[in-house]
């Protein structure tokens, strides 16, 4: 099939567009900078220069590929993420979530693309209440923390928009896979604290397992909404002390809830001890996908040794 990937070179994008080039898909992927062309076509993709805010850049770039389906994959978080001031971190991603789902889907549905598919994110996301494993059944926070309700609404209205059209939504858990990534050197600083009992859990998946279910939810043609998360959800007192070893680091300073609360906002107290992990019982039956790292413990240390 023809895919038109919307965010060609964020966290999974790269990654998405060499498993579906290698499983004989066309590919075209945007990017917002012409510096990074090189990189998509490095890949096998055809790349163009699209700013997804822009509602006739996008229709028109949709019209003239004509895939067969689309993929939304935008975000906007190379400054890094506050958790004291999470919106504003979030912001330009928000958008991207509104108002450029928005604008994929109109030219989508113009154009007669039959399959929307967009990425989401679930973990935080999840109800604080009940059971510490949460399946798409359960229901969205109600009452996030203030600082994280923007981002939740922009969640909200991505996903009922690919909904309203049939499409299908994956729920990312927590990315790792990236060598590059900054959270060896946080943990070497010892920056990164558990906050009380460090009770809050955590679903990770790695990024190739992210893009593996986002090829078979297009090559399967799958609708709906799927936690793609690995086999392990964990509270913060397992997965972060493992992994602060797995980079050789000291453990985690163990601090009280009001001093992380001081230093990092409600949002950070929140995810280190309140929040839910997810099943992923769901996408394996739906998409037939098996995650090549079913635990985080496993993917932890391959990671760090690939990086060392």
């Amino acid at each position: 099939m023809h895919v038109y990937l919307a965010g060609g070179t964020g966290a999974i994008g790269p990654r998405l567009i060499r498993q579906l080039v290698q499983r004989g898909h066309q590919v075209t992927a945007t990017t917002t900078s012409a510096a990074k062309i090189a990189l998509i076509e490095s890949l096998g993709a055809t790349a163009i220069v699209v700013d997804g805010l822009d509602a006739a850049a996008v229709g028109e770039a949709v019209a003239t590929v004509r895939p067969d389906a689309v993929v939304h994959q935008m975000t906007a978080l190379a400054g890094g993420i506050s958790t004291k001031q999470f919106d504003r971190s979030f912001a330009i991603t928000n958008r991207l979530r509104t108002e450029g789902i928005d604008h994929l889907v109109a030219a989508a549905q113009a154009t007669g693309v039959s399959h929307v598919v967009a990425g989401s994110y679930t973990g935080w996301t999840n109800e604080r209440t009940g059971g510490w494993v949460k399946d798409e059944d359960d229901p969205l926070d109600p009452a996030p923390p203030a600082a994280q309700r923007e981002s939740l609404a922009a969640i909200r209205h991505l996903e009922a928009a690919v909904r309203a059209v049939d499409g299908t939504v994956l729920r990312y858990g927590g990315f790792y896979g990236d060598p590059d990534d900054a959270m060896a050197e946080i943990l070497h600083k010892r920056q990164f604290p558990l906050a009380g009992g460090g009770t809050g859990y955590m679903s990770w998946v790695h990024l190739d397992d992210a893009a593996k279910a986002t090829v078979l939810a297009l090559e399967n043609n799958v609708r709906g909404v799927f936690n793609v998360v690995d086999d392990e959800p964990a509270p913060a007192s397992e997965w972060l002390p493992y992994l602060a070893g797995c980079v050789g680091a000291k453990p985690p300073l163990r601090l009280p809830l009001w001093l992380v609360r001081l230093v990092a906002g409600d949002v950070a107290v929140s995810m280190l001890t309140r929040t839910r992990g997810s099943s992923n019982e769901r996408a394996k039956r739906a998409l037939g996908w098996e995650p090549a790292w079913p635990s985080w413990r496993q993917g932890f240390r391959h990671v760090a040794e690939v990086s060392a």
